[in-house]
């Protein structure tokens, strides 16, 4: 059984940071790509950032380039999102995503909420 499990979201002043993880199990960590998405109230589910499996590019939505970076830990089956000079913009769920040629995972998601 598949498990993506996130965590550490919570409350942040605007231009603070936070560290989101996400632990998968039940699956070859090594052979998914990784991603990040978020959906705030009344909006779609939107994409933040990947981490490409095969050769460890990674991508960002324009709104978080510069501020937010995800890497992976193999070793721990976990790949992180950093998120630094946080915007009310940014307040949402965030999700992980693991995804291969065939299949696709969603974690359970972890709020974060920006305060002015």
């Amino acid at each position: 059984q598949v498990q993506l499990v996130e965590s550490g979201g919570g409350l942040v002043q605007a231009g603070g940071s936070l560290r989101l993880s996400c632990t998968a199990s039940g699956l070859t960590f090594n052979q998914y790509t990784m991603a990040w998405f978020r959906q705030a109230p009344g909006k779609e589910r939107e994409f933040v950032a990947s981490h490409v499996h095969k050769d460890g590019s990674t991508y960002y939505a324009d709104s978080v380039k510069g501020r937010f970076t995800i890497s992976r830990d193999i070793a721990k089956n976990t790949v992180y999102l950093q998120m630094n000079n946080l915007k009310l913009e940014d307040a949402a769920v965030y999700y992980c995503n693991a995804i291969s040629t065939y299949e696709d995972y969603w974690g359970q998601g972890t709020q974060v909420t920006v305060s002015s």
